[in-house]
């Protein structure tokens, strides 16, 4: 009885463990979102379902899985972080690895999930905050400054950066033209897209101008093509000399003699070789005296086809 009490206290403990860490897993999943770029005047940019141009705003998810922000709060008011809630049971809600979502800050939440409660003020600094689903856990926020200018947006440098990752890559990287920036402006906005467009190839870019004749191109290919040669030649001239010793190997194991008897062995030359081939041509091949003369012999058989003509004729009759 004391056994059966204590497996079902066991297992009672361990469903509320699981439902204790089920929060602390969403916590973490959603600590990986960043707010990675804001739109604040939208004269002439991004559109929304209904063809109206309003302030936006990304959020971005830099992990390795989906992240569902359903339940999360967005605000402009630090002293209101339940000011909207993103509304549960839309499955465009869940934003895949390194994906984005957009919400569109219009004040007209009867337009749909990511339309917000709440709008921003181009002659003003705006605060946005994303929170979590517990109202009081704060994910990420930033302060836009005021002056924003319009169709120029204000994003991250590199999609969901914080201040750490930006100090480590300029430690890695000394050429990196950022700077300290971790916010930075875009004339050519990016909604639902990253931030860093590359539309041209450095490695391209720096070929044309250090060789501009394609000299250096050329040199290159022909070192790849005569240099995969030579590998295989190496390879060809090694495999061969494996083989030899293998073989000889196999010659010393079957006749029981040692390698310097094998050596001491003369190798019949090619001479001999033909010699023999020759003796062997004469002795098989059937000929007359003279190749020149053809020899034609009746030849006896002893059966009589059926099909066979001469069979079937009658002899002529004789007259006498």
């Amino acid at each position: 009885m004391f056994r059966v009490k204590y497996k079902t206290y066991k297992i009672v403990l361990v469903c509320l463990l699981v439902f204790y860490m089920i929060p602390k897993v969403q916590a973490q999943c959603t600590a990986a979102l960043k707010i990675n770029e804001i739109l604040v005047i939208n004269e002439d940019n991004f559109i929304d379902d209904y063809g109206k141009r309003s302030p936006w705003i990304e959020i971005y998810n830099s992990a390795s899985g989906t992240v569902n922000i359903a339940g999360c709060f967005l605000t402009n008011d630090i002293n209101e972080p339940r000011k909207y809630m993103v509304p549960k049971g839309d499955i465009l809600t869940k934003i895949k690895p390194r994906q984005h979502i957009l919400f569109w800050a219009d004040n007209i939440t009867t337009h749909g999930t990511f339309h917000l409660n709440f709008t921003l003020n181009p002659d003003e600094a705006n605060f946005i905050a994303l929170f979590d689903s517990d109202g009081k856990t704060l994910i990420d926020s930033v302060t836009i400054p005021v002056g924003q200018r319009a169709n120029i947006s204000y994003g991250l440098v590199e999609d969901g950066w914080d201040q750490k990752r930006l100090e480590k890559e300029i430690k890695l990287n000394s050429s990196y033209k950022s700077g300290n920036k971790l916010w930075v402006y875009y004339e050519k906005v990016t909604p639902n897209s990253n931030n860093r467009i590359l539309d041209a190839n450095s490695k391209i870019d720096n070929l044309e101008k250090n060789d501009n004749g394609g000299v250096g191109m050329t040199l290159t290919a022909m070192s790849v093509v005569f240099g995969g040669l030579i590998v295989l030649y190496l390879i060809f001239k090694v495999v061969g000399r494996v083989a030899i010793l293998l073989s000889t190997r196999r010659t010393i194991l079957a006749s029981g003699i040692t390698k310097e008897e094998l050596k001491n062995i003369a190798q019949p030359s090619g001479e001999i070789f033909a010699a023999i081939a020759m003796a062997i041509y004469e002795a098989t091949e059937m000929h007359d005296e003279e190749n020149t003369i053809i020899t034609i012999k009746n030849t006896a058989r002893n059966y009589s086809p059926w099909n066979s003509k001469i069979y079937m004729l009658r002899e002529t009759p004789s007259k006498k």
